[in-house]
């Protein structure tokens, strides 16, 4: 019976994998994470991250936005380990919460970002919350990203061949709550009902396989800036 109680015991625990500037504030992190029991912690560098991801099948990492002294690093290592796992469930270590890196760091996939002025303790709970599938993001941040939708026209959102994922109504109904209305002032500008507008969530969640109204408009952000950089590279081009 001892035998099948550490099983389980093991099984609760959550893989963490860090990833730091350095080795010294990389394993500062992980002892500060060790001491919550339900976690096993270990390191990796910029050169070794996707090897470990790979052979430890971390269920969260937590990864610096600046590698090897170079700043933004972080964020192609974190498009390289949603490339390899779409599932990987990355925390964005900040120096600062800067409105471009907050927005860089969701519209790439990050499930969380975490400034270095915060307490390790809180760490914790945001690898906690990140696991269990939850965005760590404040009101600040999740308002970068609102601004960051305000400033296109419409929310189109697509699937990797250009089809749209969303029907027409879908797409206003996203539009009006990345701008931050709530249901009551969606349905009196698309002239519904706050139940139909309820109706739309649901199907919005669904086709899009999140669970909140902030994975919404992260996904929405996450759209739009790849859209943005489509149509850089067609200017280069064109210029070219």
């Amino acid at each position: 019976m001892s035998g099948v109680g550490e099983i389980k015991a093991r099984s609760k625990t959550l893989r963490v994998l860090v990833v730091d500037s350095t080795p010294l504030t990389g394993g500062l992190i992980a002892d500060a994470l060790r001491r919550d029991r339900k976690l096993s912690v270990s390191n990796a560098t910029e050169n070794s991250v996707l090897a470990e991801a790979s052979t430890l099948s971390p269920h969260v990492i937590v990864l610096s936005e600046t590698l090897g002294g170079t700043a933004g690093k972080g964020f192609e290592v974190l498009t390289a380990l949603r490339a390899a796992d779409p599932k990987t469930r990355v925390i964005i270590l900040l120096d600062s919460a800067q409105r471009e890196m907050v927005v860089e760091a969701f519209c790439k996939g990050a499930r969380g970002v975490f400034c270095r002025s915060d307490s390790l303790t809180m760490l914790t709970r945001c690898v906690h919350r990140v696991h269990e599938g939850q965005l760590w993001i404040n009101g600040a941040q999740l308002e970068f990203l609102l601004q960051t939708l305000a400033q296109a026209p419409a929310t189109r959102i697509v699937d990797t061949r250009g089809t749209n994922l969303l029907s027409k109504r879908e797409q206003d109904v996203v539009r009006w709550l990345a701008e931050g209305n709530t249901n009551r002032e969606i349905a009196l500008k698309l002239k519904i009902s706050a139940n139909t507008v309820k109706n739309y969530l649901f199907h919005i969640f669904n086709k899009l396989g999140v669970s909140s109204r902030v994975e919404v408009v992260i996904y929405a952000a996450s759209q739009r800036n790849g859209a943005q950089s489509v149509q850089k590279k067609d200017t280069v081009a064109k210029r070219a």
